[in-house]
């Protein structure tokens, strides 16, 4: 399903891969993120991916009642808080992507799929 934005003049038609680039985008420049990972189902390989395929690691979901849902996997930096991480990933994004697309973000999950130490 695509976001809507009901304008005076017409509709408004946002595509998910959009709003994942987008979230991808925010999401690695939060502290503590090292990047977004690509889970492999076959053999339950972790993937660290390149800065052109961000939205591979997000998952969009919009709502019935056009709200977006994003699950995000993440490799996060060794010695940081998750905590701290997840929380500053929480507010960045859902700030950020609210004000890009005019819709309301209901959920954001986060999976941490590895840790890396920072370079």
């Amino acid at each position: 399903m695509k976001g809507r934005i009901d304008s005076g003049l017409g509709q408004i038609i946002i595509d998910t891969d959009v709003i994942a680039t987008y979230a991808g985008s925010v999401a690695v420049e939060c502290f503590g993120i090292i990047g977004m990972a690509a889970v492999s189902m076959k053999d339950g390989l972790v993937k660290l991916l390149r800065r052109d395929s961000l939205k591979h690691g997000i998952n969009v979901k919009i709502t019935e009642d056009n709200k977006i849902r994003l699950d995000f996997h993440v490799i996060v930096a060794y010695g940081v808080n998750i905590s701290t991480i997840a929380d500053n990933l929480v507010n960045n994004v859902k700030y950020k992507v609210e004000a890009f697309t005019g819709m309301e973000i209901e959920k954001i999950n986060i999976y941490v799929e590895g840790v890396r130490a920072i370079d």
